[in-house]
């Protein structure tokens, strides 16, 4: 009886302790999907950063010889600068292809 009641002591311990391990790749996947969305209070609308505003955003930074930042670490002022630009600069101009 003893035997039993260590086996199962154990095989709980165990299925407690690799559960999060295999849940924590399910979780990182969910993150890297994870939609941001920044609001332009100039224009009063919003922005999804995806693929294209990526390369919209690297070629406004290559127009005004900036050092590559990423966005999220730009004060409000310069996303304010980017969006404003941004307005101006649509997609076909930029020549923007995201597969």
């Amino acid at each position: 009886m003893r035997i039993i009641h260590s086996f199962w002591s154990a095989a709980l311990l165990g299925a407690v302790l690799i559960t999060p391990l295999a849940l924590a790749p399910t979780a990182l996947r969910a993150e890297e999907h994870a939609i941001v969305v920044y609001h332009d209070k100039a224009h009063h609308d919003d922005h999804e950063w995806n693929g294209r505003e990526g390369q919209a955003y690297i070629v406004y930074g290559n127009q005004h010889h900036y050092k590559y930042r990423e966005f999220h670490t730009l004060n409000g002022h310069e996303q304010q600068s980017y969006w404003n630009w941004r307005h101006h600069h649509s997609d076909a101009q930029l020549r923007i292809n995201v597969r």
